[in-house]
This record gives C-alpha cells, structure tokens and sequence, in this order.
C-alpha cells in the first residue's frame, strides 16, 4: 500500500512575514531564538519570538534570499500581530517588515514528490531551483516532506495532489509544532521540543526571553515536553489536558492536531513528564475523552 502522504499540497494557513533592508539579518539576531547572523545560503532555521518571560509568540521556518532580505514563514494568523510587534523594536535599524504573503506561493511536498524535489538530506537545509527554495523538513512516518516557497505565479513542481487537511496530518506527526493564534505565549520553546529539532541556538546572544529559555536548560529538568497523542473524538489547539491524578489543574496543552486518515485525531501535545509516564489522560477535563500519548519522533537533546 502506498502512503497517504504522498504528492504537493498548497499551504493556505501560512504567509510570509518579510524583513528586508542593510540590518535585517542583524535586527532579528536580536529578537529571535536562532542565529540569524551565520545563516548561510544553504541553511534554513526553524525558530521563535518569544516574549520577555520566554513564552512563545510565534514560530518560523526563515531564509535568506540575499544578505538584505530573510524571509520567515509562519501561520497567517499570527502574521500581522508578529509584524506589528517586531516592527516597534526596529528604531535605527535599517530592516522593513511587510506581510509579502501574496508575493510568494507556498506548497507542501511529501514522499516521492518531497524526493524529486530535493534529494533527502538534513533537516533546515535548503537547496535552491531556479526562483524556488525548497526547504528540508522532518519527516513524517517516515515519509520525507519538504517546504517550498517561490515567487507568486512560479508554476509549483508536478506531482500528485495531496490533500491540506493530509499535509496538516502530516506536520503533526513529523511532532514539529507550529504555533497558531489559539495556542500563542501558551509554550516556552522547551516544552514543543525546540532545543532538540534545531529551534534554539544556545550559543547566540540576546534576545527577548533567553534568560528564561537558558534557565530552562541548564538548571535542572525540563517539567514539560512535546509528545505525540492520539483521541478518538476531535481535538483542537488550545485544548487542555488532564491526568487522572489531579482533577482540577491540567497537566498540559494540545499545541497542534488534525484528523487521522485512519479515524480519530492525532495532535501534538506539550504535558508535564511525569503525566506522560503513566494513568489515564483526557481532554477538556477529568471526564473527558481518553487520550493516548506516544513519545516524540526524534530524540530529545537529553538523551542524544
């Protein structure tokens, strides 16, 4: 049987967030969880903006296009508020920020198509065709996915039609989170897995909330973090998570979901550890419907 995620999808819930001028690489060194400074041609980074208490505002898959023009990919929803913000902090820097969603297409490749359009390779990498860049992502079931972004009006690559609502299934179960309106300033990187999966640079200097998200890291264990999990009933972001040991507080939040193809609804999860590690789970409230949770598809940097 071949797998359903297989062909190229348009991507209608992402825009284009662009930052162009002298100082834009430079201007979002400072406010980003990543190194934007060292960003080579080849090189794409997944990272956050994160508030001063290190809650994530948003999250990004951005390139250069050339040393005066980043381009950050993010959930349209969250476009606008995002460019208003990082606009206040710009002051002398030379960096414009526009919404340039509709000067760019954005598709999804997943399986043969994914292949044909970039052989694999590491997650982040980015190989260039012609006005395209095509963008390595984690892969999903073992089906290998990439993001390509071009110009408005460039014809997308020929290959079978995936369905969205498949792609979007697709991105839950590659357990890489991308936050949307419902779920912002809910997660600091850690708890989506952000320092494992290359959405974090530790060695970068400041930026909104670092003291928060390097105190994450270094000084004890992480409380929470990214699973996958599975109901039978939908699920949405936003959503809590209970543990049968405490009625009243939640232990955790679904940060993405989709419906299965195989029935039920697969979601990202960001849940206190010890609530992972046994008794029963439900959504909404104590009495619920159950949900099943399952580790992460990657290794965590704690145990690499």
């Amino acid at each position: 049987m071949s797998h359903v995620l297989n062909g190229i999808s348009p991507l209608p819930d992402l825009g284009v967030l662009q930052v162009e001028g002298d100082d834009a690489a430079h201007f979002l060194q400072g406010q980003l969880t990543q190194d934007f400074a060292l960003l080579r041609p080849s090189e794409a980074r997944l990272a956050a903006y994160c508030t001063p208490k290190g809650r994530m505002q948003a999250s990004f898959i951005g390139f250069k296009r050339g040393d005066a023009d980043v381009v950050l990919v993010l959930s349209r929803d969250l476009l606008e508020p995002v460019r208003k913000r990082l606009s206040m902090f710009v002051l002398r820097a030379k960096a414009k920020l526009s919404d340039a969603s509709e000067a760019f297409a954005l598709y999804g490749l997943a399986g043969d198509a994914a292949r044909a359009a970039a052989p694999d390779g590491d997650p982040w990498t980015r190989i260039d065709d012609g006005p395209a860049t095509v963008i390595r992502l984690y892969p999903a079931d073992g089906q290998p996915r990439r993001l390509w972004v071009a110009p408005a009006g460039t014809p997308p690559p020929r290959a079978a039609t995936l369905d969205p609502a498949l792609w979007q299934w697709g991105e839950v179960r590659s357990g890489i989170a991308m936050l949307t309106r419902p779920v912002a300033e809910a997660f600091v990187p850690q708890m989506l897995n952000y320092e494992s999966i290359g959405g974090v640079n530790f060695k970068k200097g400041c930026y909104p909330g670092q003291e928060v998200v390097a105190r994450s890291q270094f000084r004890g264990t992480l409380k929470r973090r990214g699973y996958l999990a599975h109901a039978d009933s939908a699920l949405r972001a936003g959503q809590e998570v209970f543990h049968e040991s405490d009625r009243e507080q939640p232990c955790g939040t679904v940060a993405q979901a989709a419906a299965a193809p195989q029935g039920g609804w697969d979601a990202i999860v960001s849940i206190q550890v010890n609530a992972a590690e046994g008794g029963r789970l439900t959504i909404g409230s104590a009495d619920g419907p159950a949900l099943a949770v399952a580790p992460a598809p990657y290794p965590l940097l704690a145990e690499v």
